[in-house]
């Protein structure tokens, strides 16, 4: 089944479709992660993007239920050179091409994905399509450059209504801009018992369930959008523990004065290497986010940066000076790994400890 791949500046490459056999139309972003692809794939950060993997082998471990990031995918397509054409593991329970039909997601495989992803690391994020045919070339390549695939994209992925993740012991709200179930599992590990609520939550809202703290979820798109949640942070980093992940963190940035921006092609992967600034430790991080914190706006007297990306000294990690609340842009909960961050979730579940002592105690 040929299948092709168009770009916005009008290239286009020819390969193979599997997955679901229909057209689609997203920003095309490019991933690092050696494993991991469904991991990737059902990342709601991914939504309306159209993900190109550089590993040229993919699918080879099947997929399986244990390892969705969330239920109903709304990435918009895969990239790769090649799909695995024997997939074997234990775990497995079914292949990755069929999990692409049921989820409605079309792929292309067979195209060089190493001048791809170089003409993405030198032109920057690219919108795309994957079609059947390319009869009609100028008409496609002018509607991708009309096309804001990920404009108020978090509306679309976050959930409707507040609901449970049951525990014991300490009662934390997560926000959810586009949550990874990974950050329920790591809070789970931790004896929390977790209200997820909408992104238009207020600050009122927050607050009535009487949390012992709170934390923001990753998501996608553009956290400048995100205006009435900065505000809802801005009052809440007053009473609670807060803890922000990848777009919360940026949420988290916009609500002390910062500013973000869109990079040039992104962090997307899970080899991305950040330097904790107080002890000078390197940890491998998982990371997927193509805006960050711009260092030039951050307010000293407000937030103290705690981490950078050893690559390009992006900012990966604030902390404020006055609340007990801190953010940081990778994902410690890190699904599939690596997992040298983890211990930012103990790091909450202190803080928010701590201020439960003193409060019993006051």
């Amino acid at each position: 089944m040929e299948r092709y791949l168009v770009l916005e500046d009008g290239s286009v490459y020819a390969g193979e479709g599997f997955g679901a056999d229909r057209s689609t139309l997203g920003e095309v972003v490019f991933t690092t992660g050696m494993t991991g692809y469904q991991e990737a794939i059902t990342d709601q950060s991914y939504a309306n993007q159209i993900l190109v993997f550089t590993n040229p082998l993919i699918g080879n471990y099947g997929v399986n239920l244990d390892d969705y990031e969330s239920l109903e995918p709304q990435i918009k397509g895969v990239i790769c050179h090649q799909v695995a054409r024997r997939p074997s593991n234990w775990r497995m329970q079914d292949t990755l091409p069929n999990f692409l039909d049921q989820q409605d997601v079309p792929g292309i495989q067979g195209i060089d994905t190493r001048e791809l992803v170089r003409k993405l690391r030198q032109h920057g994020t690219l919108r795309g399509a994957i079609v059947d045919d390319v009869a009609d070339l100028a008409s496609l390549v002018k509607k991708l450059r009309a096309a804001h695939p990920t404009a108020n994209i978090i509306s679309q992925v976050s959930t409707k209504s507040p609901y449970p993740n049951p525990g014991t012991k300490r009662n934390i709200v997560v926000i959810d801009f586009g949550i990874k179930h990974s950050i329920l599992r790591e809070l789970a590990e931790r004896e929390c018992n977790v209200i997820v609520l909408p992104y238009t939550a207020t600050a009122q809202q927050v607050l009535n369930l009487k949390p012992d703290g709170v934390l923001l979820s990753n998501g996608p798109g553009d956290p400048e959008e995100m205006g009435a949640a900065a505000q809802m942070v801005a009052e809440v980093e007053k009473h609670l523990p807060l803890f922000g992940i990848c777009m919360g963190h940026q949420i988290f940035a916009l609500a002390n004065g910062a500013q973000t921006y869109k990079m040039k092609f992104g962090h997307r992967g899970f080899n991305h290497p950040v330097r904790n600034i107080a002890t000078g430790e390197i940890a491998f991080t998982s990371q997927n986010h193509g805006y960050a914190v711009d260092p030039q706006s951050i307010d000293s007297d407000q937030l103290l940066v705690t981490h950078v990306e050893v690559n390009d000294g992006a900012i990966e990690g604030l902390r404020h000076k006055q609340y007990p609340a801190f953010s940081v842009q990778f994902h410690p909960d890190a699904a599939p790994g690596p997992h040298d961050a983890d211990s930012l979730f103990d790091d909450f579940i202190s803080m928010v400890d701590q201020q439960r002592s003193e409060r019993t105690n006051a």
